[in-house]
């Protein structure tokens, strides 16, 4: 598929004042900002709440905050900035990119 990009969905779950989320959230930010640039740019980042979503709330409140990379669990609680990192390179080797 010529000129297709493949995008990488990542997504953070969490809740409104947790000091863990906000902390992965900041994690995430900085980890994708510091991407090569070929990477980052198809980097799909959202976040999502439990408070929200009761089947997200089933499911991850205990874990919470819980990363999600192409909608697989990726991290929960702690977020480590170099495991991210390679994940995410790992996902962008995984689905490659089309130019």
């Amino acid at each position: 598929m010529s000129g297709v990009t493949s995008r990488i969905s990542l997504t953070v779950i969490g809740k409104p004042e947790c000091h863990l989320c906000d902390v992965a959230h900041d994690i995430v930010e900085r980890v994708v900002a510091d991407l090569p640039a070929s990477v980052a740019d198809r980097v799909d980042v959202s976040e999502a709440s439990i408070l929200d979503d009761p089947a997200l709330y089933e499911l991850w409140w205990e874990k919470i905050p819980v990363v999600l990379i192409d909608d697989e669990l990726h991290a929960h609680w702690r977020v480590s900035a170099d495991a991210l990192r390679g994940a995410i390179l790992t996902a962008s080797d995984r689905v490659g990119v089309k130019s």
